[in-house]
C-alpha cells in the first residue's frame, strides 16, 4: 500500500472529567521525526506516545498536539502554584527593567505559564487509559488520509512508467532504421570525397558505429527498473527510499542513452525519459 507522508487528523473526545483533543500533522521528511506539544499532565507519557506512533508510521515529520480541558464542579476554585507564580512574576519584573517599553504581562499570562495552574487532580492512570484509544483513532484517520493520497501518487507514477515504456518501445523499433540511415550517410560522404569504395573499411566503420550506438543494454535495464518500480508500488513494504534510488538509476540510464545517441530520435527519447523520471521523483519525495 502506497502511503503519502502528508496528512492531517484530529479528534476531540468528551470524557466524564473533561475534554481530550488530539491533533496529528504529517509532512514529508527524510527520516521519522516526531515533535510533541503536551500538557504538563501528560509529560510522563511522552516516550510511550512516541513509541506508539513509531509502530504505525515509519517516515515523515509528525507534529503531535494534545490538549486537555479538565472540568471541575461549579464551586471549585482555580488552584495555582503560588511559589512558581511568585518566582515568575519577580523574574518578569526584573526583565521589564532591562527592556525599553516592555509589553505588560497580565495575570492570565502568568496563570497560563506551564506549572502555575494546577489541575483538579485527574489520576494519571485515568489519563493514560483515555489518551491511547483516542490517539489510536486519530492514527487510523491519519493513515487513511496517507493511503488515499498515496493511491493518487501511485496512479501518477504508474502513468509515467507507462509513458516511459512507450518511449523505450519507440527506440527499440527505430534502432534498425537509425543504423541504416547512418550507413547511408557514410556512403554519401565517401562518394563526395570521390574515394574508392572500400567495402571492408565501410563494414568496419559500420561495426564501430553499431557498437557505439548499441543501447539495447540500457533499454533492457530501463525496462527492468520500471518493472521493479511497479512491483514495489503494489507491495506492502516501506518504499519511499527504494523508489528514490530507482529514480537515480533511471536517470543514469537515460543519460547513457543520450551520450550514445547518433540520431535525433534517441536524443529526444533521452530527454523525454529524464523529464518523466524527474516528474516521478517529485511525487516519490512525498511517499513514506
Amino acid at each position: 500500500m502506497v502511503r503519502s507522508m502528508t496528512a492531517y487528523a484530529h479528534r476531540e473526545e468528551k470524557l466524564p472529567w473533561g475534554t481530550l483533543d488530539i491533533e496529528l500533522r504529517s509532512v514529508n521528511h527524510r527520516f521519522l521525526e516526531i515533535n510533541t506539544r503536551l500538557p504538563e499532565e501528560l509529560r510522563p507519557l511522552e516516550m510511550k506516545l512516541r513509541n506508539y506512533i513509531k509502530d504505525k508510521i515509519k517516515r515523515g515529520k509528525l507534529d503531535l498536539t494534545i490538549r486537555l480541558q479538565i472540568q471541575g464542579s461549579a464551586d471549585d476554585k482555580i488552584n495555582f502554584n503560588q511559589e512558581i507564580a511568585t518566582r515568575l512574576a519577580k523574574t518578569l519584573h526584573e526583565i521589564d527593567k532591562l527592556i525599553y517599553n516592555a509589553a505588560p504581562v497580565n495575570a492570565m499570562d502568568i496563570l497560563n505559564w506551564p506549572g502555575v495552574q494546577e489541575s483538579h487532580g485527574v489520576d494519571q492512570d485515568v489519563l493514560e487509559l483515555a489518551v491511547f484509544p483516542v490517539l489510536d483513532d486519530v492514527l487510523i484517520d491519519l493513515l487513511d488520509g496517507k493511503e488515499r493520497e498515496g493511491e493518487a501518487l501511485k496512479e501518477m507514477i504508474v502513468q509515467r512508467c507507462t509513458q516511459m515504456r512507450e518511449v523505450i518501445k519507440t527506440v527499440h523499433e527505430q534502432l534498425p532504421d537509425i543504423l541504416q540511415a547512418q550507413r547511408t550517410r557514410l556512403e554519401e560522404r565517401l562518394a563526395q570525397l570521390k574515394e574508392a569504395m572500400d567495402s571492408d573499411r565501410l563494414e568496419q566503420e559500420m561495426v564501430f558505429i553499431a557498437q557505439k550506438a548499441d543501447v539495447d543494454e540500457e533499454l533492457d535495464r530501463l525496462e527492468t527498473h520500471l518493472t521493479e518500480i511497479e512491483r514495489i508500488l503494489n507491495s506492502s513494504e516501506v518504499m519511499g527510499r527504494r523508489l528514490d534510488f530507482l529514480m537515480q538509476e533511471l536517470n543514469r540510464e537515460a543519460n547513457t542513452l543520450g551520450s550514445k545517441s547518433i540520431a535525433g530520435i534517441t536524443t529526444s527519447a533521452s530527454v523525454d525519459m529524464k523529464v518523466l523520471t524527474e516528474q516521478m521523483r517529485e511525487q516519490i519525495q512525498n511517499i513514506e
